[in-house]
């Protein structure tokens, strides 16, 4: 159960493999008052996914994947409820990108938006219409009434602030105006990023770290790319929110780090 059931933190992770990251994740939950984790690129099948271990921990999980990429889950202190995955509407359903779930009375969404690849690749064209596919999801099953957080990453980043170098990465696919459109279109529905609800205007804030870019961390050559997206509500009962720096600087650390909100029930 929660350590303070007043409370509920919820927090996002980019494993680069939950298999691989394993003992890290449980040591974080562990270490941590995390009430709910969605983690993405779990990067295994159903069949391979380690339940046992969350279970043996004291853990719920959901989860839907696939061999090799991609690949999402949701793990809890308390048990999921009305769980679901992908998008239900007439294009590809991507389960193993998209997860939903209730958790203490909160619509909880851990979503791996694709890439893009390059800007000339299908792919890219692919990903602006699942932000729009996304928000149409919203759409057909909520209303901005509801106490709901999209977590997960993204692969965008939102505004120059949250890139360390803007200028050189503007036609990137994380960064390029017409993603960030997509993504602002996205939010427009009535989603608030808690992060920088409490950090508005804070430079060198970052979820990802290239593992080809030396010493990236010390260096503060990342991206902030990792969201909390909460509905007006549940965004204004938001306590406070951070990125856990020490965690990308562990032992054998995904490139993504947790990204961590707090809320008051």
């Amino acid at each position: 159960m929660p350590e303070n059931p007043s409370k509920i933190q919820i927090a996002t992770f980019n494993a680069n493999s939950i298999r691989t990251r394993l003992d890290q994740i449980l040591g974080w939950m562990s270490a941590t008052q995390a009430d709910v984790l969605c983690v993405q690129e779990t990067k295994v099948q159903d069949s391979d996914f380690p339940q046992e271990a969350f279970q043996e921990a004291g853990l719920h999980v959901a989860f839907s994947g696939q061999k090799s990429h991609a690949g999402v889950a949701i793990i809890s202190r308390t048990p999921p409820e009305d769980v679901l995955c992908g998008l239900d509407d007439d294009g590809p359903p991507d389960c193993p990108r998209l997860l939903r779930a209730r958790i203490q009375g909160i619509n909880v969404i851990s979503a791996y938006v694709p890439q893009g690849r390059s800007i000339d690749h299908e792919m890219f064209a692919y990903k602006l219409a699942w932000l729009g596919r996304l928000r149409a999801l919203l759409e057909r099953h909520h209303t901005t009434a509801d106490d709901l957080i999209l977590c997960g990453d993204l692969n965008v980043a939102p505004e120059p602030i949250d890139i360390h170098d803007p200028k050189a990465n503007a036609e990137h696919v994380d960064f390029h105006p017409s993603v960030r459109e997509a993504y602002a279109h996205m939010c427009a529905w009535g989603l608030v990023d808690v992060f920088r609800l409490h950090h508005a205007d804070v430079p060198d804030q970052y979820s990802y770290y290239d593992y080809r870019v030396r010493n990236a961390v010390d260096r503060g050559v990342g991206w902030r790319i990792d969201h909390l997206l909460a509905t007006p509500g549940l965004a204004a009962r938001s306590t406070r929110a951070w990125i856990d720096l020490d965690a990308r600087r562990a032992e054998r650390p995904s490139d993504h780090t947790f990204v961590v909100a707090e809320f008051d029930l």
